[in-house]
């Protein structure tokens, strides 16, 4: 952990910029497996160049799949030439994969090494030690596959890869994550019967909202990107959107198709600069916000719109305002629990009180992300307080202060939002923002200058 301390820049006007966010980590990862996978070489073009997804790019070169940048600005190709050009080619260990501390890596790549001919060790950061696998190493086993973690269900690990998986039915208890079920789905075709994957968590009552937090599947935005991603490239997807049996999605055997794919911008990511507008009543412009996305990062027009600014999409993409004053917010956060972060500094800067409810799984994230958000937002002058599944934040002045990131780049950019109106606000270790959102601080700086900012 890092013992330098990032000032936190005090916004002197409402801010004004037009804010270019990288590519999609999500987005970005799903692609590289699915091209790896692939019958044909690929393009991943405008991908998120950050730290966890060159650990997925150096995770799929350690399996024998080539992962080439390409750099060449003259490319006529839509989403111009910063690309990756994925070159598939057959499975080998022995390897050695770092996961870091990314959660598509740790579990988007054990299933693609049951399809090795030897063995593959993953291995990461300590924390990511004690983030929850046993969902995807249980159901890789019910498959067929062979993997070695001493009972732990976590890291480290290692799969004897045999060339191939049966694959067939399998349930898993997905409510810690939906990468679980995103997991196995990708490497679902190239398994001898595709796969059947059914999500079986065992319910709990959520705090006060209704719902069975516990049993139900978080993040389900991200599952139906991987759906909409695989049905891009070929396969042959059933899942419960389309009608299906409730919590149970299958792929068939198949080819996938080599794709020239244009990463979408990582709308979770614009999480920050939009909550910039709204806390100073300022306006920022997010250029290129697709009119249609899977990412749960869209719903964050609606969060901020209630929470008292406006938003309108135009040409050049998405426009936000601040109305001047900041509301409190009651929301089921649950299938869209990496924005809470965010959602909860502003939050604590609002006049009225909220209540953020349905993201229990938080605490298995980066860090306890609801710990960590009561204790920071607390040690400011605050008063936040943890659920069940949630969080309670109440009005309260906020005071300058050091805010501790727990090495979650989501922390990192929460306290930013904080220090827009709070003074002396300083962030330990801001550089874990590599993790999502490369030189988020000249970003950060930029948005403050008025000057265009491009990730």
């Amino acid at each position: 952990m890092s013992d330098l301390l990032w000032p936190a820049p005090r916004a002197t006007d409402p801010v004004d910029a037009v804010i270019t966010v990288p590519g999609s980590k999500s987005a970005t990862n799903r692609a590289l497996v699915l091209a790896a996978l692939a019958d044909d070489p690929g393009f991943v073009r405008r991908p998120l160049r950050s730290r966890d997804t060159l650990l997925m790019a150096d995770g799929l070169r350690a399996l024998g799949i080539g992962v080439e940048d390409t750099l060449n600005s003259s490319s006529g190709v839509p989403g111009g030439g910063d690309a990756w050009r994925v070159l598939p080619a057959p499975l080998k260990g022995p390897a050695q994969v770092d996961v870091g501390n990314a959660g598509t890596v740790m579990r988007f790549l054990p299933p693609v090494a049951t399809l090795t001919d030897g063995l593959v060790r993953f291995d990461g950061d300590p924390r990511s030690y004690e983030r929850p696998l046993g969902g995807v190493i249980s159901a890789l086993r019910d498959l067929g596959a062979r993997i070695e973690d001493d009972g732990r269900g976590a890291l480290p690990l290692t799969v004897h890869g045999t060339g191939g998986l049966v694959g067939g039915t399998v349930s898993v208890d997905a409510s810690f994550s939906s990468q679980f079920i995103s997991a196995l789905l990708l490497s679902g075709p190239r398994f001898q019967q595709g796969v059947e994957v059914r999500h079986t968590g065992a319910a709990r009552t959520d705090g006060g909202s209704g719902r069975e937090a516990g049993g139900s599947v978080p993040s389900l935005p991200h599952i139906r990107m991987t759906v909409e991603m695989l049905r891009a490239a070929g396969a042959r997807v059933d899942a419960p959107e389309d009608g299906g049996e409730p919590d149970v999605w299958r792929v068939a055997p198949g080819a996938l198709l080599g794709r020239d794919l244009v990463v979408e911008p990582d709308l979770s990511n614009a999480a920050p600069f939009l909550a910039a507008a709204l806390v100073t009543g300022g306006t920022v412009v997010i250029r290129d916000w697709p009119r249609r996305t899977a990412q749960p990062g869209d719903q964050l027009r609606d969060l901020f719109t209630r929470m008292g600014g406006s938003s309108e999409l135009t040409e050049e993409g998405l426009r936000f305002t601040g109305g001047g004053s900041v509301h409190g917010l009651d929301a089921d956060l649950h299938e869209v629990g990496e924005l809470a972060p965010v959602v909860a500094a502003v939050a604590a800067l609002a006049g009225s009180p909220s209540t953020l409810r349905g993201i229990a799984h938080l605490r298995v994230h980066e860090t306890d992300r609801l710990a960590a958000l009561a204790n920071e937002i607390n040690a400011l002058g605050g008063d936040a307080a943890e659920t069940e599944d949630g969080l309670t934040i109440n009005p309260r002045p906020l005071h300058g202060g050091v805010f501790h990131t727990y090495e979650d780049h989501r922390l990192a950019t929460a306290a930013a939002v904080l220090g827009l109106v709070v003074d002396g606000v300083q962030v330990e270790n801001v550089a874990t923002t590599a993790k999502t959102l490369p030189d988020f601080t000249g970003l950060w700086d930029a948005m403050l200058t008025g000057t265009p900012v491009r990730g």
